[in-house]
């Protein structure tokens, strides 16, 4: 989807999407006047008007974080090179831009939270509007974790004539099932130990962004997590595998799903935190639990299990009580084994990265819900302070990182061929 007023993009999620959206363009090409182009987007005290030169038929608005913004799709809409006028505190920026045939988005990114209310479409259908209401962050959180908010157009519009297609017929590769497994690296012994190590966000979803120098938590996540596994590799110790080596996107279920379909010993998911706070600043290490253990892990399982739904763990043919009993006695040992390495992890990288003070938390973090498999979320630090920033995106500081986690991998797994002999010998 291309842009505008701020001349910023945005990739479409998948391929499949890109197919569609390009045979869409050919068919709809000679798209009828009576389409609405947005001419205009208004913002006059707290009440926001977007302004179509024909009719529309409905839309839709949700909110977004990291960075916070919303988003209106509107349906009969075409973007235009209406200008962005008036003026908001709130507002920082208007961009707009064709996400289908028949359906604009416009964008408000917003320099403070606020929610939308009282959305109203014109009955003449040329005109959306909606006032912005300035909220606290906690409910801005709740806001975004209610979704999509459809309004339509008055009941009293007349329908939209019948328009005359032209059509033209374009094979379709058939779709890829499922997420392809990616290579598994280091000893061809498969009785090694294997570490899935996650890099955050990735294609259409940067992730927590610098705000004096752009850098992308996704580029960050993916660097750290290559610096990883090459620094594993030299020991030769473990096997290694990526949940993506390139900027592509993965929701959340795919990320833990390769690791559970990898068979792995231990995944661990990298991210870089952001906050209003420019001055916090260090790493901290979340495993599962139900309940956030505090306001800020709270924030983080709002931000990070918005990208996806958790679909439950398929036991065949065991009955509903046994499989509940089976999951729950399953993801209990995980999250021992988590938090132990997460203690762990501190312990053996504090001497190359900082930590907070209180670094290992609790959140109800999506990514972490595999129940077999032993996981944990690193923030490594916070893309938002200058100097973590800074440490984060240097080759020196990826290094420094990998060092701090391979040593603390080493040493988990050596604990556990430890009790394992323990036990052998009685």
């Amino acid at each position: 989807m291309k842009l505008g007023f701020t001349a910023m993009g945005s990739a479409l999620h998948n391929r499949r999407m890109l197919q569609s959206l390009a045979i869409a363009s050919m068919i709809f090409s000679g798209m009828p006047a009576e389409a609405g182009g947005i001419s205009a987007v208004a913002v006059d005290g707290d009440r926001v008007t977007v302004r179509f030169d024909g009719r529309v038929d409905g839309a839709s608005a949700f909110l977004l974080d990291g960075p916070r913004r919303i988003a209106l799709d509107i349906s009969g809409a075409q973007a235009g090179r209406g200008q962005f006028a008036g003026g908001h505190d709130t507002v920082a920026a208007v961009r707009q831009g064709q996400l289908s045939a028949e359906t604009a988005r416009v964008v408000l990114d917003l320099a403070a939270p606020a929610t939308l209310a009282a959305p109203r479409i014109a009955a003449d259908g040329k005109s959306l509007s909606f006032s912005l209401s300035n909220v606290s962050d906690s409910a801005f959180r709740m806001a975004v974790g209610r979704g999509r908010q459809r309004f339509d157009g008055p009941a009293n519009m007349a329908p939209r004539p019948a328009r005359r297609l032209h059509s033209i017929t374009v094979p379709i590769p058939p779709v890829a099932r499922g997420v392809s497994l990616p290579s598994v690296a280091g000893p061809r012994d498969a009785s090694r130990p294997l570490v899935v190590i996650d890099a955050g966000h990735g294609g259409h979803d940067p992730g927590a962004i610098n705000r004096e120098n752009g850098e992308r938590e996704k580029d960050v996540t993916l660097a750290i997590a290559q610096a990883i596994r090459d620094q594993l590799l030299k020991s030769g110790r473990v096997r290694v595998a990526l949940t993506r080596s390139d900027d592509r996107f993965l929701v959340l279920q795919e990320r833990y799903g390769i690791a559970r379909k990898l068979n792995a010993d231990l995944f661990i998911s990298i991210h870089a935190d952001s906050a209003d706070n420019e001055a916090a600043r260090g790493a901290t290490v979340y495993t599962l639990s139900e309940t956030a253990s505090d306001r800020e892990a709270a924030r983080l399982a709002a931000r990070e299990n918005k990208a996806d739904l958790l679909n439950g763990v398929n036991l065949g043919g065991q009955t509903t009580d046994v499989s509940s009993i089976l999951i729950d006695l399953t993801q209990r040992e995980s999250m021992n084994i988590s938090v132990n390495f997460a203690r762990l992890l501190q312990r053996e990288a504090a001497p190359y990265m900082p930590f907070k003070g209180t670094a290992h938390r609790f959140a109800s973090l999506m990514v972490l819900k595999a129940p077999d498999t032993p996981s944990v979320l690193f923030e490594t630090g916070y893309i938002s302070n200058k100097a973590d920033a800074a440490f984060l995106a240097s080759k020196e500081g990826q290094a420094d990182i990998a060092r701090g986690v391979a040593r603390a991998i080493e040493v988990h797994f050596a604990r556990k061929m430890v009790m394992r002999q323990g036990v052998a010998g009685g």
